[in-house]
């Protein structure tokens, strides 16, 4: 369900103030949603929410005994030779960052950390491209993926919206980066 988006937890980018007043850790950003109601009952809707991939990072580490980007480095970026990946808004050069600017924010928020991770567009399309192939996958893995998950993703990425969608018809993936301002 949390992959799903069929959870039913508060998406924690939609709280007060999250925007202009990022959470400083995990922890944190838990809090903000902690006392919410479920926006519906586990299983019965659908709405996309960043709490629940807060909530898989948190597992993932838990069971793993180590960060989650460490491990995501492990199983993806290294065996798909992505070196434009990065873990934080931390790790990379800010020179190499555009900057931009989110609808109802004044500030460039190129350098705000709201826990997202940050790639180029070429590696978007490579990390894409290896979850149609099935080359990120074992055995069965790539059918239990593809029968929970939609190969696309929006999102939120210091500066800019991102699109990246794999359009299986003429097996091509189109990565869209659109500013704000």
């Amino acid at each position: 369900m949390l992959v799903q988006h069929r959870s039913g937890i508060p998406n924690l980018t939609d709280t007060p103030d999250f925007w202009t007043d990022p959470p400083e850790n995990n922890k944190e950003a838990l809090e903000r949603v902690l006392d919410l109601p479920a926006d519906f009952e586990p299983g019965e809707d659908y709405e996309y929410s960043n709490t629940n991939y807060l909530l898989i990072s948190e597992l993932i580490e838990r069971v793993v005994g180590y960060s989650k980007f460490q491990y995501i480095k492990e199983e993806i970026l290294i065996p798909l030779g992505l070196k434009n990946t990065f873990g934080s808004i931390r790790d990379v050069d800010m020179d190499e960052v555009m900057s931009g600017y989110y609808v109802g924010i004044e500030d460039d928020i190129k350098t705000a950390n709201y826990g997202s991770m940050l790639a180029t567009a070429e590696d978007v399309g490579i990390f894409l491209r290896a979850l149609n192939d099935g080359t990120l996958f074992e055995g069965g893995e790539q059918e239990i993926y593809s029968s929970i998950y939609v190969y696309k993703h929006t999102g939120l990425i210091p500066g800019y919206q991102s699109i990246a969608k794999y359009h299986k018809d003429i097996d091509t993936v189109v990565i869209q980066f659109v500013n704000e301002k």
